[in-house]
């Protein structure tokens, strides 16, 4: 059976997997994102790679990173990956693995495999995102993914809740990641995301709920699908406000009844999108509308 290489990068693990044509999960393998430079980090993504494709039954590769990229996923620069700057990652692995790479960002790849097998199934028209250690968003329109001029579309993790918020790693102050990721709670809360208390999860949710709102109020979107580790661990507390917040600001007939929900397919998502990034490169249909 033909397999795809699905690569997941992040800012605090990479994940590698082999995934079958209908979705299945095989193999998986993760480790810390670590390395002090970006060779060290390409070979600690060599080893986890190599006993997976060691029998050559491989069609294709897909990766979902995060960005921002240039166009086709041919650089990479993470803004959570300080060592990857413009980091030529498509073509290192079509190099070591001697079969055909695409690479997009992971929050649109997310996107993809929600349609295809998650939350998403049937929707023309959706938001998907991750809110982990940074956060990001895919966005299908009219049943297509959208990509942009350079194939960064999506990213809500940079559009202002408050103007008065703290500094982001992009350069400008009071964008959503530098409020709701992992890394930036921890930083005001003093310890770890995971003891958070119930006022910052449906905090966080507000925030979320209010950045989704603007997207769905400017492309007139009915679901937004939600995932990454922040979101789902913080869960229902999260998920409430996120709507309350949604619906507050969701007023226009078209928009009355945009809904918010988590990621259908949880900790598997990041890999089946990365799978379905992979698939659709050889013209495979992932989102069958």
């Amino acid at each position: 059976m033909a397999h795809a290489l699905a690569i997941d990068i992040g800012g605090t693990k990479l994940e590698v997997a082999l995934v079958d044509p209908n979705g299945a999960i095989l193999g998986r393998r993760r480790a810390p994102t670590a390395g002090v430079d970006a060779e060290t980090l390409f070979g600690q993504l060599r080893d986890l790679v190599a006993p997976l494709v060691a029998d050559g039954d491989l069609d294709v590769c897909g990766v979902g990173s995060g960005g921002p990229m240039t166009a086709g996923g041919e650089t990479v620069s993470p803004l959570n990956i300080p060592q990857w700057r413009e980091f030529p990652l498509r073509r290192r692995l079509a190099d070591l693995l001697g079969v055909p790479v695409a690479v997009d960002n992971d929050a649109k790849a997310l996107a993809l495999g929600e349609g295809w097998l998650g939350a998403a199934v049937g929707c023309r028209n959706y938001l998907a995102m991750v809110v982990s250690t940074g956060v990001g968003g895919g966005l299908v329109v009219d049943g297509h993914l959208l990509d942009g001029d350079a194939g960064n579309a999506g990213h809500i993790g940079h559009v202002i809740v408050d103007q008065e918020g703290p500094p982001c790693v992009c350069g400008s102050r009071g964008c959503l990641e530098a409020m709701t990721s992992g890394p930036a709670i921890s930083r005001q809360l003093g310890y770890p995301v995971e003891d958070a208390p119930v006022e910052v999860r449906r905090h966080t949710g507000k925030l979320v709920g209010r950045a989704v709102a603007s997207v769905v109020n400017l492309l007139d979107l009915p679901l937004t699908v939600v995932a990454g580790s922040v979101a789902l661990g913080f869960g229902e507390d999260f998920f409430d406000a996120a709507q309350t917040e949604l619906s507050g600001h969701c007023g226009l007939e078209f928009t009355h009844g945009a809904r918010i929900v988590p990621a259908g397919l949880g900790p598997d998502g990041p890999l089946v999108g990365a799978a379905a990034v992979g698939w659709m490169s050889l013209g495979e249909t992932v989102l069958s509308l």
